[in-house]
């Protein structure tokens, strides 16, 4: 018994002793490791090793007998579901699609032929009303030729019509510019809501269910934005009219003018700019005037179409309205 308890206290110290040594040599050797790592540089640390903790993954996939092709498909579902229906967190950027109209446009014959139709009609028209004939009137007329009773006058409504449609068509040519330059020099999202197009908004508006007066204020908001550049192309070209007429009566030759009729400076400048505040208020109030008259007609009648009416409608009112407030507010002065 002694002999035995003598061998087993033996087997117990060599397999301290083997231990101890194994400890000391491992942890000398990974002091040495992370020594040699330290100072080692980083391009040559792949034969030292990182001295950094470590994480163990579990390998759950080859331990399951999942394969590669079995995990592709599954991520190829993930990502085909996300693309069908995103969820709400995920953010949705807003394109925004801008498309200008040709150039010159107002110089297609749909457009030229509406506009040359709508020109004879406003300056013709006028020519079929039946005038009121007097007492003198129907002496004179007894008196006269009958082939002078049936002349009318038709050169003159003729260079009118034509003066309009070189006004409307130079307005649209404008209006195509300053869609470019909106397009060169404005912000991407602003540009998109100058050239929207109106009407196709406001029917997407009135599915949104939104309340009346909030449907109305939007409706208004879009239409200010959208007749913004036609205003300001027809203000252009009202004032570059002004300038011209004023520039022309002062260049005029002195044998060209009358008696009395010498120009002055001082005045036509005056002039001039009274006719451009003049101008300037009546397109300010033919924007806010059609801006309004669309959103009140959209809610009225179908809204594409409601807003169309109440644009033209509006921005008709618009001047007339602004002119006899102005005449009653100057009457009332004097």
């Amino acid at each position: 018994m002694a002999g035995i308890a003598i061998v087993l206290d033996l087997l117990k110290k060599s397999h301290n002793t083997h231990r101890l040594h194994s400890s000391s040599l491992s942890s000398a050797s990974v002091v040495a490791s992370a020594t040699a790592a330290a100072s080692a540089p980083f391009a040559s640390r792949f034969l030292f090793g990182s001295f950094e903790p470590r994480v163990a993954y579990c390998d759950a996939a080859a331990a399951a007998g999942i394969d590669d092709d079995y995990l592709a498909a599954i991520r190829r579902m993930s990502a085909d579901a996300l693309q069908l229906q995103p969820p709400a967190y995920i953010p949705t950027s807003k394109v925004y699609s801008i498309q200008p109209k040709p150039l010159f446009s107002a110089f297609e014959f749909r457009a030229l032929a509406m506009t040359t139709v709508r020109s004879l009609l406003m300056f013709y028209l006028p020519l079929l009303e039946p005038k009121p004939a007097s007492e003198d009137d129907d002496d004179f007329l007894d008196n006269a030729p009958e082939e002078e009773q049936r002349r009318v006058d038709l050169i003159v409504p003729l260079k009118k019509s034509a003066k309009q449609i070189a006004r409307e068509t130079t307005v649209v040519t404008t209006r195509r510019v300053l869609e470019r330059l909106a397009i060169s020099y404005v912000s991407q999202r602003m540009a998109w809501k100058l050239l929207k197009d109106v009407p196709q908004s406001t029917l997407r508006k009135a599915g949104r269910g939104w309340p009346t007066h909030v449907y109305i204020y939007k409706v208004s908001q879009t239409t200010l934005r959208g007749h913004f550049l036609g205003i300001a192309a027809s203000w252009t070209v009202q004032v570059g009219i002004e300038i011209y007429r004023c520039v022309f009566l002062y260049v005029k030759p002195e044998e060209e003018e009358e008696e009395g009729e010498q120009v002055v400076i001082s005045e036509q400048v005056k002039d001039l700019g009274k006719k451009v505040v003049g101008i300037t208020v009546r397109c300010g109030a033919s924007l806010v005037f059609a801006a309004i008259g669309a959103g009140i007609c959209s809610c009225l009648i179908r809204p594409s179409m409601g807003q169309w009416i109440g644009c033209a409608l509006g921005d008709l009112a618009g001047p007339m309205v602004v002119s006899i407030c102005l005449q009653k507010t100057l009457q009332a002065d004097h």
